[in-house]
């Protein structure tokens, strides 16, 4: 036996997947989908006949959840394509930092302060407005692909 001590640096994850994969024929409209590395929501799929070489295309048109950017790609149906993991996490709100971190409560009980508040003008607005005035907030965050983004909020009435 050595008498030497070892000490590990874990730099990865739990080494679950990102994404997964599914057969292009089988994505819908409204599903979600990977095109150029972003995680899309499809907002609209055609399939084409088989050619002269055998595989029908589908041709994928996606919303990208983060950013808003319209993607497009084509697949043969038969292939597989990537699907992101998308999870939706509801968190209290408790306060909005000066350099636009948000302090939320976990369902846990725990606190998280690592999400921004968003780009979109219209909902930064509403958060905003409703912290002034006092009111209990949810915010609802999206998580795929490693990034994670406020995308809804509820009001749960006055404090």
């Amino acid at each position: 036996m050595s008498d030497e001590e070892h000490h590990f640096e874990s730099k990865a994850d739990a080494g679950a997947s990102k994404t997964y994969p599914q057969q292009a024929g089988t994505i819908r409209k409204n599903g979600y989908i990977v095109i150029k590395n972003r995680p899309c929501k499809v907002v609209e799929v055609s399939t084409s006949k088989t050619g002269k070489h055998g595989h029908a295309k589908c041709h994928f048109v996606g919303i990208d959840i983060f950013n808003g950017k319209k993607l497009e790609d084509i697949v043969p149906s038969s292939h597989n394509c990537d699907v992101p993991h998308v999870t939706r996490t509801d968190y209290q709100l408790i306060d909005i930092s000066e350099d636009g971190f948000l302090s939320l409560l976990t369902e846990n009980g725990s606190t998280k302060d690592d999400l921004r508040l968003p780009t979109d003008d219209a909902l930064l607005g509403q958060i905003k407005d409703g912290f002034a005035e006092g009111k209990d907030l949810v915010v609802t965050a999206m998580c795929s692909m490693g990034e994670e983004q406020i995308c809804a909020l509820k009001d749960i009435g006055p404090k």
